[in-house]
This record gives structure tokens, C-alpha cells and sequence, in this order.
């Protein structure tokens, strides 16, 4: 009787003892690699994370062949569903400190040092001299600026209006913006009171609109008025570019420079999310079109699944 069996399959007597070691070295191999699946930590296997994979494979797919250094935050206030990538990373802010310049303002027309209808006048020469701007490089070299608070806020955030800006800054000065951000703990934030610019992270930034969106930084009513402000932004090339024209977007833009930034909150029926995109390249419009296109590819993720 012929005893060279091995799991049903009749084997050579010359062979046997290779095939029984090939065998057994599957079945070790097997079984190392369904241990190592259930060793890893939930977090890799759960759903979520598969989620988050794919969100982070689409923004990925966005920035294949990018020249330059992006720094990404994304997060959906809904579902809680987040995707980060050099989120941490410093860069100048351009005109995203007009932020903290528009929440500082609500800040103190809330607690009653300030009115909306309050005038604010500066002559140009005397701001370009206070915030160390270059007379011959200069948008404004002379005149006044004369503004209601209320219209400073919106030509400041609608149009980026530096001026409008410089002059609702004078106006409450940088060491109450300063005090702002270390208040609500923007700790990565500065806002240049030592004369370097201001600086920020995708991290702080998306925190400012989280807490905006969350009614954090001001009552109900200028709660609102912030993000009507920025409803209200004119600067459509970034966020906003392929987006459905119905869909609402709050957002601010920020360029100086080799730095192109956008970051805001879109509001869709699927769930309302946060996207901050900063970056620092040497073709500033290349960094502006892959804002718009990352900007696409989440809208159509969050909204299509």
C-alpha cells in the first residue's frame, strides 16, 4: 500500500519530501500574513481610514507633478471625515491675516468699543510709514482713505482691499490681533508686530473656520455677518472655480509673492466641510489652477459618495 499522501494529492517517493517542505512553508507564509492583517491597530482597518484613503488618494492624484510646497487641511463638519498634509508647515499668510483682522473688529463691535457705521479716516502716506510699506512699491502713495467700519470690513474681505484693511488694523491695533490669535489658540499664527509679516499653517487657518463656523469667536448675529462677509468674496479663481455656481462658498484668498493661498467653508447638502490649501512655488498661477482643481476633486468626493 502506497502511504505518500499529503493533503489528498498522490505524491513520487523521490519527490515527497520537497513537496511536504513546500507546503508547509505556504501554510507559514499564509499565516504570517493574516496575522500581521489582524496585529495592525484599528485605526488602519477601520472603515474610516479607508475613507480618509481615498480622500488622501484624490488630493494626492491633484498634486502629482506640483512644483513647490502645499500645505493641506480638510475637514467635514458633518461627518468628521479629515485629510491633512503639511498642515503644519509655516508659511506667509498674504492676505489671509485680514481673518483676524475681520474676527478682532467683530471682537470689539461686540463688546462695544466700536460701531459699523463708525467713520475711519488715515492719510495713505502716514499707513504706508506705520506698517512699513515701501513708498515707491506702494499700491497708494497719497491721499486719504475714509471708510465706515462696516464698508472697510467688506471692501477688506470682498475685494482684499489693503488698504481697507491698514486702516481698520490702525484702528484696533495689532497688539489686540496679537491677543486675539493667543486667546483662541492659533498658536502656530503671528501677525507681525516685530516687522516680519504674518504667518500662519493650513492647521490655524482651517481652526479659524472651524471655530467661525461653530460660533466660537462671536455671538449669533456677527457669527453671521462673518461668514456673509465672506460669502461675499469676488476672488472666484481658487475654491470657487469649478464648483457648482449655486453652491455657497466662504472663503478668503491670500497671495505675496511665491505664495498662493485659498481656504474657506463650502456648504453642500452632503455636509458642510472645511478646505484650506496654502502653498509657496515659483509659478504662483500653476499653484492658483491646482488650488481650483484639488478644490473640484473634493467638492465631487464629498458629494458623490
Amino acid at each position: 500500500m502506497d502511504n505518500n499522501y499529503i493533503v489528498g494529492l498522490k505524491l513520487k517517493p523521490q519527490r515527497q519530501k520537497k513537496k511536504v517542505w513546500a507546503w508547509i512553508l505556504l501554510l507559514i507564509l499564509v499565516a504570517i500574513g493574516i496575522s500581521g492583517v489582524f496585529k495592525r491597530s484599528p485605526e488602519l482597518i477601520s472603515p474610516l481610514s479607508r475613507i480618509n484613503n481615498s480622500l488622501r488618494n484624490i488630493v494626492d492624484e491633484s498634486l502629482t507633478g506640483a512644483r513647490g510646497t502645499y500645505g493641506i487641511a480638510i475637514k467635514n463638519l458633518k461627518s468628521g471625515e479629515s485629510y491633512y498634509f503639511n498642515e503644519h508647515r509655516v508659511f506667509e499668510t498674504g492676505s489671509l491675516y485680514k481673518l483676524w483682522i475681520m474676527a478682532t473688529v467683530f471682537k470689539q463691535i461686540q463688546d462695544g468699543g466700536l460701531t459699523e457705521d463708525q467713520v475711519l479716516s488715515e492719510d495713505i502716506a502716514a499707513l504706508n510709514e506705520k506698517f512699513n510699506i515701501d513708498p515707491d512699491s506702494a499700491e497708494l502713495k497719497e491721499g486719504t482713505v475714509t471708510l465706515t467700519v462696516h464698508d472697510a470690513l467688506l471692501q477688506m474681505i470682498a475685494i482684499s482691499h489693503n488698504y481697507a484693511a491698514l486702516l481698520l488694523t490702525e484702528k484696533v491695533k495689532l497688539s489686540s490681533v496679537a491677543a486675539f490669535l493667543k486667546e483662541n489658540g492659533f498658536s502656530e499664527s503671528s501677525v507681525g508686530t516685530d516687522g516680519d509679516p504674518p504667518k500662519s499653517t493650513p492647521a490655524d487657518i482651517a481652526l479659524f473656520y472651524e471655530r467661525l463656523y461653530k460660533g466660537e469667536l462671536a455671538n449669533q448675529q456677527y457669527t453671521q455677518e462673518m461668514a456673509d462677509l465672506l460669502k461675499n468674496q469676488q476672488s472666484d479663481d481658487g475654491l470657487p472655480k469649478y464648483l457648482p455656481d449655486e453652491v455657497p462658498v466662504a472663503n478668503k484668498t491670500g497671495d505675496i509673492g511665491w505664495f498662493k493661498h485659498d481656504a474657506g467653508i463650502i456648504y453642500t447638502g452632503n455636509g458642510d466641510y472645511i478646505i484650506t490649501i496654502m502653498s509657496e512655488s515659483d509659478y504662483p498661477p500653476g499653484a492658483q489652477e491646482r488650488i481650483a482643481m484639488i478644490s473640484k476633486e473634493v467638492y465631487e468626493y464629498f458629494t458623490k459618495k
